[in-house]
């Protein structure tokens, strides 16, 4: 599976979010609102999620397996640093 178009759709300076972004895949399956989050030590990947009638929150799409999760994070994390430089 080869990620093929990264588009930032919202991008923030101020507040832990930093940008929600759509990640296309083989050119067949999107994912939206993934979101970027400035941490305590570094920016990763949260997941779209949904919350719960108990107040919990559910990823709605995730990578099964920390390869791809790994992959989709340097990827986008690169692109978002070549288009967003600090």
């Amino acid at each position: 599976m080869q990620i093929t178009d990264i588009k930032f759709r919202h991008v923030a300076d101020d507040g832990r979010l930093k940008a929600l972004v759509s990640v296309t895949f083989d050119g067949v399956l999107a994912v939206h609102d993934i979101k970027i989050i400035d941490g305590h030590d570094r920016l990763f990947l949260a997941m779209p999620a949904r919350r719960m009638p108990d107040g919990r929150f559910r990823d709605i799409a995730h990578p099964v397996g920390s390869t791809l999760r790994q992959l989709l994070e340097e990827q986008v994390l690169s692109a978002y640093r070549a288009a967003y430089p600090q």
